[in-house]
């Protein structure tokens, strides 16, 4: 049974494809690296040869072996088992803390555009107040505050990310507003409401998921620091940033320990960096010419 297209599904398949066409491969290898760290992620129960918590006194601070590929930490447990269930909790925290920020700022940023006058002054001057701080200072006090759990934690991150979001959505918000367009659907009596969410929304998302794919990596770069500092998730649940401060205090007798968790963080930060880079210059090829 023969199927046709219908002029819609052949308009969305050709906008898509210039758009496929149009992404580097440093932007495809961003992409392989980051499905292939989630792919160890969702497996590592499969994957990871030892209990990333398991402790072995008789093999401490091993070098990396054919028995242990990335070697054994101070209490010998198999650091290449303790980064594949890490890699579950750093994207766990990056993913949930940036899709609230995306949603949450996203809606703000809409709302305060779209408004205009007293409202949009409100809400970007909270906004103003959130990012004079730094984000990485403002998620170690959130953090302080209320507790280094993984929820908390989340939340910090998110906290600190949504002005950046609200920013890049009511910038984009102001352009399209006035556009014909959006008066045409005002002159038939469209609610605010429908406006925004269902032709509006649809015409500023690229420019959020770019934002989106940036913040990913200040995400994990975040959550690794506040682990660093011994504000991430408490032990012995492996975490990145936690296995770089465990590794820190045996630096000069065991690098390895250091080692590895900070290449997969290293990876991880310049794949979403390369798929932000790259959608970016997909959506608006000027910019690429610019550079």
């Amino acid at each position: 049974m023969s199927t046709v297209s219908t002029p819609l599904e052949k308009t969305a398949f050709s906008s898509v494809m210039p758009f496929l066409r149009r992404l580097g491969i440093s932007t495809w290898i961003g992409i392989i690296v980051v499905l292939l760290l989630v792919g160890a992620a969702i497996f590592a129960p499969l994957l990871a040869p030892y209990d990333p918590a398991e402790q072995d006194i008789f093999k401490q601070l091993m070098p990396p072996s054919a028995e242990n590929w990335f070697g054994t930490d101070n209490f010998g447990r198999d650091i290449l088992s303790r980064l594949l269930w890490g890699a579950r909790y750093s994207l766990t925290i990056g993913l949930l803390a940036i899709a609230a920020a995306t949603i949450i700022g996203t809606l703000i940023g809409m709302i305060a555009g779209y408004l205009g006058g007293r409202t949009d002054i409100i809400f970007m001057q909270i906004m103003d107040v959130v990012l004079a701080f730094p984000s990485l200072i403002l998620g170690l006090a959130l953090v302080a505050l209320m507790g280094a759990t993984l929820t908390n934690i989340i939340i910090a991150i998110a906290f600190t990310a949504t002005p950046a979001f609200a920013r890049i959505a009511r910038a984009a918000v102001l352009t399209q507003r006035d556009r014909e367009y959006v008066q045409a659907c005002r002159s038939m009596g469209f609610s605010g409401p429908r406006i925004l969410f269902r032709h509006i929304l649809p015409a500023i998302l690229p420019e959020v998921m770019v934002m989106t794919s940036l913040w990913m990596a200040t995400a994990v770069r975040t959550e690794a620091s506040l682990a660093f500092i011994g504000l991430g998730l408490a032990p012995p649940t492996p975490t990145w940033g936690g296995m770089v401060r465990e590794g820190f205090d045996n630096i000069l007798s065991a690098f390895h320990l250091a080692l590895f968790p900070s290449l997969a963080i290293l990876l991880l930060v310049l794949a979403f960096n390369l798929i932000g880079d790259g959608l970016r210059d997909a959506i608006d090829p000027r910019l690429k010419d610019a550079s």
